[in-house]
């Protein structure tokens, strides 16, 4: 019984340890049963004594304290079901906790091969994304604005007078032509759905496509394939001719992956179309707009749009021949221009540019920071050591600083933002701390 309260509260133990990352995971009886499902002992309580930053070898072996062999054993084993992030930077290896999204489900439901849970892991999954307690509540009801991805403008959905407004980062081709790797695996959302019998598309399962580093950590751990940039190219005109919503890192340079969503899979627009979650997905720069005397209210761009935001409204005009036009809800527009490329016939729709800029983080760095800071973990990645007395009386007292709401609102807005992220680059520059993306 003894060995069963110590597993169990070593259990507990990692659930805290992964709420201390980017995003929020509340406890309750799917997350335990899904930590349980996908760590041994051993690795929940490799997990747990980690430092919470990335970190070489020799860093987690002097805090863990565990012998070198075993403790590569354990890292490796990590990485190939996920639960662990292996970096090559400059020819060597560093390691980091995966968080929940993106991170522990999606690796978990890119797997492939051997014996694999896979069913009894969707079923878990979903039951913690939106059941009681859910994931999603956890890091959304709040109206959270750092959202892990953004949605890219479909190129040539942009109306003529602001197509010089589209930069590099707002377009899918850039990123595959200054990329010089590639890689396509399963996608999570679509490989949930298909083990509960939920999967309402044609769409192929594996089209979650990664780029560079991205693609690096998935080919070596055997989590995607790699593909040429003639193919990553041909991938992205399937997706849009399939009207999928291209989704990207919620950054600008270097991104490590693309989704193809739809509408009856993913994850995110299911948060948006059935519980309103908008912030789950960062909108691009411009939203759709209706030229209402071209519109010939075919309906096709309100069953395109995957969240809804579509509607047909009667017209009043009682002489004229069109019954119904197109409008959209401006609060809820993602500005990907799916719509746009079913509206062919009318030409009504096109992508204009919103009257305020959205920001996106510059890189995975920026992001990571403000992310960390939103969910009110930030002093976890400042002083990382899980152990060290010094760390944990610091992490306190900064937490407790930055948690204060006026003191999280003015680091999250527009005028400190630029300011609080460069203070934090240069601090970890002076430290010589390993960055990816930086």
């Amino acid at each position: 019984m003894g060995h069963l309260v110590g597993k169990e509260a070593l259990y507990r133990e990692l659930g805290k340890k992964v709420d201390g990352l980017t995003v929020r995971v509340p406890w309750n009886e799917n997350f335990h049963a899904i930590l349980k499902e996908l760590y041994t002992v051993e690795e929940a309580d490799l997990i747990v004594r980690m430092p919470y930053r990335l970190s070489n070898r020799k860093r987690i072996q002097k805090i863990t304290k565990i012998e070198e062999t075993k403790l590569q054993r354990l890292l490796d084993g990590l990485c190939a079901k996920g639960l662990i992030i292996d970096v090559e930077i400059q020819g060597n290896y560093f390691y980091m906790i995966s968080p929940m999204v993106i991170g522990i489900f999606e690796f978990t439901m890119m797997r492939t091969g051997g014996h694999l849970n896979t069913k009894e892991w969707a079923r878990l999954f979903t039951g913690y994304m939106f059941g009681e307690n859910s994931f999603m509540a956890a890091n959304c009801a709040e109206g959270d604005k750092v959202s892990v991805l953004r949605a890219l403008p479909h190129e040539g959905t942009v109306a003529e007078e602001d197509f010089v407004e589209v930069l590099d980062f707002e377009k899918a081709s850039h990123f595959v032509e200054s990329s010089s790797r590639f890689g396509i695996g399963l996608c999570s959302c679509r490989h949930e759905k298909h083990h509960l019998d939920e999967k309402k598309c044609d769409n192929p399962l594996e089209s979650c496509a990664s780029f560079d580093m991205g693609a690096d950590f998935l080919i070596r751990n055997h989590l995607a394939r790699e593909i040429s940039k003639t193919q990553m190219l041909e991938h992205l005109a399937r997706s849009r001719e399939s009207g999928l919503v291209l989704s990207a890192d919620n950054v600008k340079n270097n991104i490590t992956a693309i989704c193809s969503c739809c509408s009856c899979c993913c994850n995110v627009f299911l948060g948006i179309s059935r519980f309103g979650y908008n912030g789950l997905l960062v909108t691009s720069n411009f939203i759709a707009q209706v030229t209402d005397d071209q519109c010939n209210g075919c309906g096709k761009c309100a069953k395109a749009c995957p969240i809804g935001a579509i509607a047909m409204l009667p017209v009043q005009d009682p002489v004229s021949r069109i019954k119904k036009k197109a409008n959209i809800d401006p609060e809820r527009c993602l500005g990907c221009g799916v719509c746009v490329l079913q509206c062919t016939k009318a030409n009504a729709l096109h992508l204009f540019k919103r009257e305020k800029r959205v920001l996106h983080p510059e890189n995975s760095f920026e992001k990571l920071i403000l992310q960390c800071l939103e969910k009110g973990n930030l002093q976890n990645q400042l002083f990382d050591h899980p152990e060290s007395i010094t760390h944990q009386v610091m992490r306190n007292i900064v937490g407790g600083f930055l948690r204060l709401p006026p003191v999280k609102k003015a680091l999250m807005s527009d005028v400190l933002r630029s300011t609080f992220l460069k203070t934090i680059a240069a601090g970890v520059k002076m430290q010589g701390i390993k960055v990816p993306g930086m």
